[in-house]
């Protein structure tokens, strides 16, 4: 009896993997891709290249940069190497 329901839940999963790739597919036939959007906003854009200007000055440690800034040091980091990607 176990092995009964076991195969009807595989099958079913089965089923429902199925339809989430052809919803996926219409969907991207339809020119709508999922996911989160890539990149900065505009607003992080000026604050990242800010922060890039005031790193490259040597004034500053990151962590002072930060505080300025309200961004922690992650996130600095994560702003330069953004622009360096850039």
């Amino acid at each position: 009896m176990f092995n009964l329901f076991t195969s009807l839940a595989d099958f079913e999963r089965d089923l429902i993997c199925e339809r989430t790739k052809a919803d996926l597919a219409a969907a991207r036939a339809r020119g709508r891709v999922g996911g989160r959007p890539k990149g900065l906003s505009a607003e992080a854009q000026i604050k990242a290249r800010a922060v890039k200007s005031m790193y490259a000055l040597k004034t500053h440690t990151i962590l002072e940069i930060g505080r300025l800034f309200h961004l922690s040091r992650a996130t600095v980091y994560r702003y330069l190497a953004w622009l360096e990607a850039k």
